[in-house]
Order: structure tokens, then sequence, then C-alpha cells
């Protein structure tokens, strides 16, 4: 095969360290915006990104140049810089270590757009880590509670 194809819908989900509730408007947006030009200039192209107060969904066409692991490392080391300088407030904000990503299929994209779309309402009914744990669930990803919220 002479050409290399590649179509990889990914949806990551990371929290702030603590989960401290740190994302709020005015910067919210404008977080996203940062974040979705990094993916730009990765060639992850942002399909939505969005969030709530401690925790962020991406989701993007993995580049077939790129690991995810180098994605993730360049997107959370620049805007949590990038966060630092929105105010004293937000001097000591840190993404958490690990991160969550998950493929999606081509058939499910809209779900996922909807799903990232409605952040405040459907944190109205369930936690971050709830929300957490049924992904890790319907993707049946094994995990230890003791080391996952560090």
């Amino acid at each position: 095969m002479g050409q290399s194809l590649v179509k990889n819908y990914i949806h990551i989900i990371f929290s702030t360290k603590h989960r401290e509730p740190l994302i709020y408007q005015p910067v919210q947006n404008e977080l996203y915006s940062y974040i979705g030009g990094i993916c730009k200039e990765m060639e992850c192209y942002p399909i939505k990104i969005g969030g709530y107060i401690e925790h962020i969904h991406i989701l993007c066409m993995l580049s077939k140049k790129i690991a995810l692991m180098k994605l993730l490392e360049e997107v959370k080391s620049h805007s949590s810089k990038w966060m630092k300088t929105k105010g004293t407030a937000m001097k000591n904000f840190y993404w958490q270590n690990g991160y969550g990503a998950f493929s999606v299929n081509p058939s499910e994209v809209d779900k996922v757009i909807a799903y990232i779309e409605n952040q405040s309402e459907h944190h109205k009914k369930r936690t971050f880590q709830d929300e957490y744990r049924a992904f890790l669930k319907k993707y049946k990803v094994e995990y230890d509670e003791r080391y996952i919220w560090d």
C-alpha cells in the first residue's frame, strides 16, 4: 500500500490537580480556544473542546505524525503555563498527572460533541469522578481507585 490513510477520533478527558474548581468564565472559553490552537499546531485538529469547572474534554483527530502522549504533554504543559498568566488566583494552576483517552467511532462523533456541549447541565446531576468512572466502565478499562485521582 503506497499511501498511509488515518482517521482516528479521540476523546480526551483530564482534570485540574486535586480537581480544583478553577475553570470559570471569562477564562474558560479562552482556555478552550488556546488548547484548540495547540491541537491545530500539532495537526490534531480539534472538533469540540469543553468541560466544566474542574475538568476538560477534547474531541480531536489524532494526527498520524504524533503519539497521543506527546499531544497531551504539549497541551497540558502549555495550557498550564498560559493559565498561570490569567491572574493571581491562577498562580498555582496545574493539571492532574494522568488522563483518559478513548477512541470514538465515526458514527458516534455527533453524540460526543453534544455530550461535551452539555457539560454544565450534565454536572448538575453527576460528579466528575462518577462521569470518569462511567467512561472507564464503558471502555472496559481496568484501574485502581487508589491511584486514579492523583
